[in-house]
Parts: structure tokens; C-alpha cells; sequence
């Protein structure tokens, strides 16, 4: 909702630079696509772009569904093509730096070993991790209900080492913070009681990414791709991981099929005549 939002201020923006006085009954197809081009030409990256189009035209979703607009004028609104970009993966080890880098003398510490150990072993989306909560921690049976997408809710393996590092911070640490009102459920708390926010992830991990002197672009979702790469490459069933990863589409696990270039190599080596 916030990204939608923030594409539907985008385009009051370029109407209000074009000094046009309009309501969205009023836009027409036409004035979309100037207005595209203008994103364009400030020099918005095409995924940015796609994404931004994908926003007004659920904005319009909208609209109709609340009956303020009769006809959808972005239906004809085309998107910039995009090629499939792979995504930045960790090793074993990169993550093992990441997690060596944590200072585990403070509460905050204790926290975020949790935190990235949850990310890997659930390969969660990092909304999914800032709202886990308590009660949906069921570690007698191994599992996590997360709620990802669309509300839609998801029964997620958890391993042992992400188990038991949550019980040291929830039982040691969380127990003694001060929790504000509407916040009691939620796992992961600032040191003010209230539930963290997807922008505090990124800063957490984008630190200990520099201290661990990882030159990668990291962020949490590099967890979530790592963790889907990890089990891929180690045998795991294309259909199992989109399940985990709560994936709509088959399509977009797919992805994680491209990854493991090593194996394709002693693949061609060992079987093509001409190696």
C-alpha cells in the first residue's frame, strides 16, 4: 500500500509540474504515457519504472472496484520490457562473516543474530519478518505461519540453529523490554518496545554487510534469494521451495534453476563429446 501510494503521489507531481488540474475521472491513456516518458527522462531505471506503472494501474483497480471511475485508462499502458536480472546470492560462508560481525555483548546484538538467522533458515521477505509474531512460532512442530503477500498465510520450516537463537533472545532479552500496547505479539521489538520497521532491517544489514567487508549489494531480501539458491543447488524440489517462498507463479521460483553455474559446467564437462 505504501509503494502504491508512493507511485499515485508520483503522478500528482508530474501533473502538478505540468500545471494540469485533473481528477483521476479525467486522465486519459494519453496523459500516462507523457507521463512515463517523464519518469523516464529523470532518469528512472526501467524496473522502477515497471514497478511505478504496476502501482497506478492497481490504483485504478481501485477506482473501478469503488466505482469513482467508469472506464480504466491504463488497460493500453504499456511497461518498459525487462530482462530477467538474477539475483545477488550469498555463500555459506558470506553469511557466516555477516553473522561473525554481530557484537553479541548488547541486547541489540542478540536481536539481530536472530533476525538473520530467522531471514536465511525461512527465507522470509522482510515485511514477512517484521510482523512474525510470537504466536505464530509453533517450535514443537518446527514451524512458522508467516503472513506474505496479498494476507495470504503460510506454514514455513524452521531449522534448529534460527529456533534456538530466538528462544535466547526472546527468553533473555525481549523479556526485559518494555513492550508499547499493540505491539505485545509482534517477535522483534526496537529498544522503545515497538515492532521494528523494514527500513531498520535494511540499515542492520547493510552494517554488518561493510563490517564484514562483503563488497556485494546486500539487503535482506539477498537472504531470501540465498536461501532459495542454497536449497535448489542442494537437491531440493523446485515445487517444495515455491511453496516455502509463497510464490503465485512456478515462473518466479524458477529463477533459482539459473543459479547454480558450477554444476551446469562439470555437467557439460562430464557429458558433452567434445570436453
Amino acid at each position: 500500500m505504501e509503494a502504491y501510494l508512493h507511485d499515485v503521489h508520483k503522478l500528482l507531481q508530474f501533473l502538478e509540474y505540468k500545471k494540469m488540474e485533473i481528477s483521476p475521472k479525467e486522465l486519459e491513456l494519453q496523459h500516462l504515457q507523457d507521463f512515463v516518458k517523464w519518469v523516464n527522462e529523470l532518469g528512472m531505471a526501467a524496473h522502477s519504472q515497471a514497478r511505478m506503472i504496476s502501482g497506478i494501474k492497481g490504483f485504478y483497480k481501485y477506482l473501478l472496484l469503488e466505482n469513482v471511475v467508469s472506464n480504466d485508462p491504463t488497460t493500453l499502458l504499456e511497461a518498459p520490457k525487462l530482462g530477467r536480472k538474477l539475483p545477488d546470492t550469498l555463500s555459506v560462508n558470506d553469511i557466516n562473516k555477516i553473522i561473525e560481525a554481530i557484537d553479541l555483548s548488547s541486547n541489540e546484538g542478540q536481536r539481530n543474530k536472530a533476525m538473520i538467522e530467522t531471514l536465511y533458515s525461512c527465507g522470509l521477505r522482510v515485511s514477512e519478518l517484521v510482523n512474525l509474531k510470537i504466536s505464530h512460532l509453533y517450535f514443537n512442530d518446527e514451524f512458522i505461519k508467516v503472513t506474505g503477500k496479498g494476507d495470504k498465510e503460510r506454514l514455513v520450516p524452521i531449522g534448529s540453529v534460527a529456533i534456538k537463537q530466538i528462544n535466547i533472545y526472546k527468553d533473555e532479552i525481549r523479556v526485559h523490554i518494555p513492550v508499547k500496547k499493540d505491539h505485545e505479539d509482534f517477535l522483534f521489538l526496537n529498544r522503545r518496545g515497538a515492532r521494528l520497521t523494514r527500513v531498520m532491517i535494511f540499515t542492520i544489514i547493510k552494517r554488518l554487510a561493510a563490517k564484514a567487508q562483503l563488497k556485494k549489494h546486500i539487503s535482506p531480501h539477498t537472504f531470501r534469494h540465498s536461501f532459495a539458491t542454497h536449497l535448489i543447488e542442494g537437491g531440493a524440489d523446485l515445487r517444495a521451495v515455491q511453496e516455502m517462498l509463497g510464490h503465485e507463479s512456478i515462473t518466479t521460483t524458477e529463477i533459482y534453476t539459473h543459479l547454480d553455474r558450477e554444476y551446469l559446467r562439470s555437467a557439460i564437462i562430464q557429458f558433452h563429446p567434445r570436453s
